[in-house]
């Protein structure tokens, strides 16, 4: 049975747990994955350990392992910039195909206050269930890192 478990500020994950979140991540996002250590921040931005907005996370769980886990950061703005951006989600590739990602994704549309941006590749597979729950490419996302 899946069980998903949400995380916040009100409601912190142990450090167990928090190890176990974010090996699960760096483990599972693949090639959509960023370092860890930048996976850690983004983390810790949801538990509001960082002088920033919030957020949270959720885990999906079966027999106590996380098949799925997603981080949703507050940017602090309305309307012109959604309220909130879905940093990370990534289900266990053993585990695909399950409804795990789309039990999650519900949940953080559920669970957040306000409008949801995400990236996604053009290439990745779940670029189709985003467009399923209602998620729309209204811009083409440009950077300068500098």
């Amino acid at each position: 049975m899946l069980k998903i478990k949400t995380y916040s500020q009100e409601n912190k994950p142990n450090q167990y747990e928090r190890e176990n979140i974010l090996n699960f991540l760096f483990k599972h996002l693949e090639q959509y994955g960023d370092p860890k250590q930048d996976i850690e921040k983004c983390l810790k931005y949801a538990l509001k350990e960082s002088p920033s907005f919030g957020g949270f996370i959720l885990t999906a769980v079966q027999e106590e392992k996380i098949v799925g886990a997603v981080i949703v950061n507050e940017t602090g703005m309305k309307d012109y910039i959604p309220e909130n951006i879905l940093v990370y989600i990534a289900t266990d590739a053993s585990q695909r195909g399950k409804g795990i990602g789309k039990a999650l994704m519900q949940k953080a549309i559920e669970t957040a206050n306000g409008n949801i941006a995400l990236h996604v590749e053009p290439d990745n597979p779940a670029k189709k269930l985003y467009e399923k729950l209602g998620f729309t490419n209204k811009y083409l996302e440009m950077r300068l890192n500098k």
